[in-house]
């Protein structure tokens, strides 16, 4: 019983950890894009929005479940790791999308928010991901 309860903690800190993260996420796209990201995608229903944001939740939670994956035996190690490398992973995809917004024509953050479907979309979530696996493969 008592690897229930323990198993049952550590799933607790690290499922509030990956929240923390995600809404990190949420925050840091609703900052490089112009307006307010939960109106564009949830009243205006832009897919654009949608897009770029939904592939840095799966980036980022792919991130967090390679972390936990590979964890530490010590849980302390374990949790600290997972929120280090989550965070490197925020920062490294807002790198990723300030250099393609500095190699493309016009402003990729205004783009991405055009009611009109962008191939710009599939480009910076693409890169989302991309960013995603080289930092969860650096974890494994």
């Amino acid at each position: 019983m008592t690897d229930i309860i323990n198993g049952l903690g550590r799933a607790t800190a690290y499922g509030a950890l990956g929240v923390v993260l995600l809404v990190l996420g949420i925050f840091l796209i609703d900052a490089l894009t112009p307006g307010k990201l939960g109106r564009q995608i949830w009243e205006e229903r832009n897919r654009n929005a949608a897009m770029l944001l939904s592939s840095a939740m799966l980036g980022i939670g792919g991130i967090v479940f390679t972390s936990i994956w590979t964890t530490y035996e010590d849980f302390t190690k374990g949790l600290v790791s997972t929120a280090a490398f989550g965070l490197l992973g925020l920062i490294m995809m807002a790198v990723a999308f300030l250099v393609v917004d500095l190699v493309t024509p016009g402003k990729l953050g205004a783009t991405l928010v055009e009611r009109e479907p962008h191939p710009a979309v599939w480009v910076t979530a693409a890169c989302n991901l991309a960013v995603s696996a080289i930092v969860s493969a650096s974890i494994a």
